[in-house]
């Protein structure tokens, strides 16, 4: 780890400089996605700090230390939207769902922020629209052109969407999902959004809800891709500061817990609805504004830890064997947390290849193709994907059936 990998924000980047104050702080890990092959098993792993502050003037919560995104999405980022069946099925009904609220119509230009490998726009092209992506990770870009859908291979910014509007002219629909939580400046994203929009044009972007995170201590979600941790009040002042206003939040299921934040520039043709100040509303009575608040939370934590830990052991120590699904980022936050690897955990499944054959940053699991749960049938299953779980137990019924058991390990460690 050099100086340029890193560096520590003092100043809320959503209302441009309100003092950061740090609430608590979990185990420094290695970028929760930089999975190894053999031959790297003994180098050195860079561990970055993951410590959660919170903004005193606005209460945006948010990563103290940034690390640089280059490390974290250009080289081989491993993650692509199509591997999960579930999450393809929601991008689609998000483009039905946009197509019909806002009247898009055919040959308007829709745009992706963080579009991956294209999955989301290819459904508003099916719907006969011009559609341009945007991701830094440069081979997923280059596979989404490869399959028809134009993406530029670079960050978004305001330079960059002064480019776009002059190639391919005003947008009348972007949208962004769980992009925007992983991006350090992000009023500069939003000027360009602004910048990008025809007069009458909407931003519609999805990101973790902290308030999901707060209520079932989702706390995995934390990790150095995932700067904020978004609630709706900050959202307010910062699109305020580039001439647009919030005019609708919904709740989203996918990525655990999301919300569904629409926007236009100030005065558009669209009614805010009450959905904006039932967000405010519930936000205040949860004190997420308060420090007490992130002191319980963290609490929290420690407890479900301690009980996950004498579960696996207890299973251990009677010779059952344990495996894990879902080689994700947050898995690697999971078990960094409570203290949990190789003595209690075989293997790890999962169904993205670009994983499979691999092993899990800093505790070296090895990474498995799903099928091993019915090679090597392990008595026992630990969810690390747990936002999928429902889904993973009804395609894995055959494991069960054969005698094998699920655990959820949040917010309260249990056998399914």
């Amino acid at each position: 780890m050099t100086a340029a990998d890193l560096y520590l924000r003092t100043r809320c980047r959503m209302c441009d400089g309100g003092r950061l104050v740090k609430v608590f702080g979990l185990p420094p890990t290695p970028p929760g996605n930089n999975f190894l092959n053999a031959k790297q098993l003994n180098d050195a792993e860079p561990r970055y700090p993951l410590d959660v502050y919170l903004c005193g003037d606005c209460s945006h919560i948010q990563l103290g230390h940034v690390v640089d995104p280059k490390i974290l999405f250009q080289n081989n980022y491993p993650y692509v939207s199509a591997t999960s069946g579930q999450f393809v099925k929601h991008l689609q009904d998000h483009a039905e769902a946009m197509v019909k609220r806002f009247e898009l119509k055919p040959g308007a230009l829709v745009s992706d922020i963080g579009s991956n490998d294209g999955t989301c726009l290819r459904f508003f092209k099916e719907h006969g629209m011009r559609v341009v992506g945007v991701d830094p990770a440069i081979q997923i870009a280059q596979a989404a052109n490869r399959a028809g859908i134009e993406t530029v291979g670079e960050f978004f910014s305001f330079e960059l969407a002064q480019h776009l509007r002059k190639q391919h002219g005003p947008a009348a629909f972007v949208t962004s999902h769980n992009a925007c939580a992983h991006i350090d400046m992000l009023d500069d994203v939003v000027r360009g959004v602004s910048h990008w929009l025809q007069d009458d044009g909407v931003f519609v972007l999805e990101v973790g809800y902290f308030v999901d995170v707060f209520s079932n201590l989702w706390f995995d979600t934390i990790y150095h891709e995932h700067l904020d941790y978004h609630t709706v009040g900050p959202f307010k002042k910062l699109f305020a500061r580039s001439g647009m206003e919030l005019i609708s939040v919904q709740r989203v299921s996918p990525q655990g817990g999301s919300i569904r934040v629409m926007a236009q520039k100030k005065g558009g043709p669209h009614r805010v609805d009450s959905s904006v100040q039932e967000s405010l509303d519930l936000e205040l009575r949860l004190e997420l504004n308060q420090l007490s608040a992130f002191k319980k939370f963290f609490q929290r934590i420690e407890t479900a830890g301690g009980r996950l830990r004498l579960l696996l052991q207890s299973l251990k120590k009677s010779g059952k064997s344990i495996a894990a699904y879902g080689a994700t980022t947050k898995g690697t936050t999971l078990l960094s947390t409570f203290g949990v690897g190789k003595e209690s955990i075989d293997f790890i499944v999962d169904d993205n290849p670009l994983k499979q054959g691999m092993f899990s940053p800093a505790l070296h699991i090895p990474v498995l193709e799903t099928e091993e749960l019915y090679r090597r049938r392990p008595d026992y299953v630990l969810i690390l994907a747990w936002n999928f779980a429902g889904p993973i137990m009804a395609k894995h019924a055959r494991y069960v059936e054969q005698g094998g058991r699920f655990i959820l390990p949040m917010p309260e460690p249990r056998v399914v």
